[in-house]
């Protein structure tokens, strides 16, 4: 796997904050995906996802951080930033990371539903790109994957209370459709 690197002595800390970031999202009801491009050790874009509440498919948490890095850079190009997500990039956030000219990613948790760096698809591997990202997995992987599963998991105890509270007219409405629930 080409461009992959280990952890550097800052990533720890700033995946921390981009969990803080994951948890505002979560706060919301989005899910917890936090992001942050950081140039010369600070902080200059800040993203989280805002899809479901803002009801657009590109409100994901790096987009959200790349575009707030370009404002305060007045630039599409980031070069010599880095970027923090919680969560290993879909294929249209890795395709924008490339874009814009990361020098390197840092994610969390890993995807293997829809990861595009080396779990589902390996975006990055590609001959002939015309800048090539380095990337580090698993930073603080344990404590990524485990914000998601919470979230995950208090989102299906809503819906199960919910559908008690209807008193399974969901349930009722399927089966009087003759669908299978």
């Amino acid at each position: 796997m080409s461009g992959s690197y280990e952890p550097l002595p800052q990533d720890n800390y700033w995946m921390k904050q981009a969990q803080l970031l994951a948890a505002h999202a979560a706060a919301q009801g989005e899910v917890p995906i936090g992001a942050i491009v950081v140039r010369d050790q600070a902080a200059i874009g800040l993203g989280w996802n805002r899809r479901e509440r803002l009801q657009r498919i590109t409100e994901h948490a790096e987009l959200m951080a790349l575009k707030d890095a370009c404002d305060q850079l007045h630039s599409w190009r980031l070069d010599g930033c880095d970027l923090y997500v919680t969560l290993e990039p879909c294929l249209m956030c890795a395709g924008a990371i490339q874009q814009a000219r990361i020098r390197r990613l840092i994610f969390g948790a890993s995807d293997p539903k829809t990861g595009a760096i080396h779990s589902k698809w390996h975006s990055y591997d590609i001959d002939g790109l015309n800048h090539i990202v380095s990337w580090t997995a698993g930073v603080r992987d344990e404590a990524c994957s485990q914000q998601l599963k919470l979230f995950f998991r208090q989102l299906r105890w809503e819906n199960k209370q919910k559908e008690e509270i209807l008193g399974g007219r969901g349930a009722r409405r399927r089966k009087a459709k003759g669908q299978s629930p």
